[in-house]
């Protein structure tokens, strides 16, 4: 008999803390015309280029038979390599045709800077290997959450092997308007 007590009073607490949490939070306020508000769009351009590290005696060669690419490259704001750093730049391709279509093949940007911190995921399927990529940005998180949008990346020198080469990232990128509600 206890225990079905217990039960009952357990369940019952449960449905008032629900019932007060929906009645006491606080709603959402419109926010007045005046106070500036995120775009529901924005325009970045960015450069990835390799980490500066200290002199290595081993350089990374890209083979042509190559089963995966993978990459860890750094954001920077310019194409100098003394550019301010906003964040990294890390992949793993499989070019394989029967992973062409595959979830794994992703780039992943990520930014830490005072105006941007989160991440972007931009999706790597349809890669051609020219020197001009238009691929579509599928997601984020942070300061980039729920993103979607398109994503330019164009090589900016002419280096024998495209594991040396920089590439400029141009950004456009849509975010949902949140100041809609879902109507349900």
């Amino acid at each position: 008999m206890l225990a079905r007590v217990i039960f009952c009073t357990t369940v019952s607490l449960a449905i008032l803390v629900v019932l007060l949490l929906a009645f006491l939070s606080p709603t959402p306020h419109r926010k007045s015309s005046k106070t500036h508000t995120r775009p529901p769009w924005l325009a970045l351009s960015l450069y990835i280029q390799q980490p500066h590290t200290v002199s290595s005696t081993s350089q990374p060669v890209a083979r042509s038979d190559a089963e995966a690419f993978i990459f860890h490259r750094t954001l920077t704001e310019g194409p100098e390599n003394t550019s301010r750093v906003v964040g990294k730049a890390q992949s793993f391709i499989v070019p394989v045709e029967e992973f062409a279509h595959s979830a794994f093949n992703i780039i992943y940007l990520t930014f830490d800077t005072s105006e941007y911190s989160g991440s972007l995921s931009v999706e790597a399927k349809h890669v051609a290997h020219k020197d001009r990529e238009q691929l579509t940005v599928v997601g984020g998180t942070g300061s980039f959450a729920f993103a979607r949008g398109l994503a330019v990346f164009a090589q900016t020198d002419r280096q024998p092997s495209a594991v040396d080469a920089s590439y400029r990232v141009k950004l456009q990128l849509r975010f949902p308007n949140r100041s809609e509600t879902i109507p349900g």
